[in-house]
């Protein structure tokens, strides 16, 4: 297995990108605006998009992607996602209003578009790629990746805040060799990181001692003009082996 990153930003503007991993050529974890950078061709081979939750940053190249190469395809492009982010999507985005429903494009027979539900703890198995929603504690229901190759393991924590079942989880993992988490404020919004369940570098601190295992530690969606400083804020807030801040292009081998 391996995971491209195309984007790990908390907002956009030059080279940043709003959150979208490539699992080798076929699966998107999450659609945010790094997806763009795709060709034609390599967004025809995706199949399958599993959808951390229902916010723009994570979802918002699925309709623009579907608009490019839906009718391209011969089989329906499947987005994973929990049953209340698949109702959200259909009743917000995929209603005519705000785009185009795909799932009934060109027909409810043929469509662009299907939804196939996960849950939490199930594990979607696709050629031996092993895909596990785990808990994630955001604003609106939201879950993270635990991706298995069976050689090793990679935690994405989506969205969130402090949750102790997320760390139960992956702390059951006995092969993880990666985690990729979220911190999208710098301290001084630490009133706005509660607000919106994000971590900040003091809350993370707070939480990341619940981690058992030893993985090596990336930092994601950073938000544009504070990434220096958070990241400076994580190094003073963290002891032991400092997170290293994640980046477009970066390339994880499982």
């Amino acid at each position: 297995m391996k995971l491209r990153i195309l984007g790990c930003s908390g907002g956009i503007g030059g080279n940043m990108r709003t959150t979208s991993m490539l699992l080798d050529h076929d699966v998107l974890i999450d659609a945010g605006t790094g997806v763009g950078d795709l060709s034609l061709a390599e967004m025809v081979a995706v199949d399958h998009v599993f959808v951390t939750h229902s916010h723009l940053d994570h979802i918002a190249s699925i309709p623009f992607m579907l608009d490019s190469v839906g009718l391209m395809r011969d089989k329906p492009l499947i987005v994973h996602a929990t049953a209340e982010t698949i109702a959200i999507l259909k009743q917000h985005l995929f209603n005519w209003l705000i785009w185009p429903d795909f799932s009934q494009i060109p027909s409810t027979l043929t469509p662009c578009l299907s939804y196939e539900t996960i849950e939490l703890g199930k594990t979607v198995n696709l050629g031996g790629r092993k895909i596990t929603p785990i808990p994630a504690n955001h604003v609106v229901p939201a879950v993270g990746f635990h991706l298995d190759s069976g050689n090793a393991s990679l935690v994405f924590s989506g969205d969130t805040t402090t949750c102790d079942p997320m760390w139960t989880a992956i702390n059951a993992i006995e092969n993880l060799k990666y985690l990729l988490i979220e911190t999208a404020f710098s301290n001084a919004e630490l009133d706005l990181a509660i607000m919106s369940k994000h971590f900040c570098p003091s809350l993370l601190a707070k939480d990341i001692v619940k981690l058992k295992r030893d993985p090596q530690i990336f930092i994601t969606h950073l938000k544009p003009g504070e990434v220096e400083l958070t990241m400076q804020e994580i190094s003073e807030c963290i002891t032991g082996s400092v997170p290293k801040m994640l980046q477009n292009g970066h390339v994880f081998e499982l």
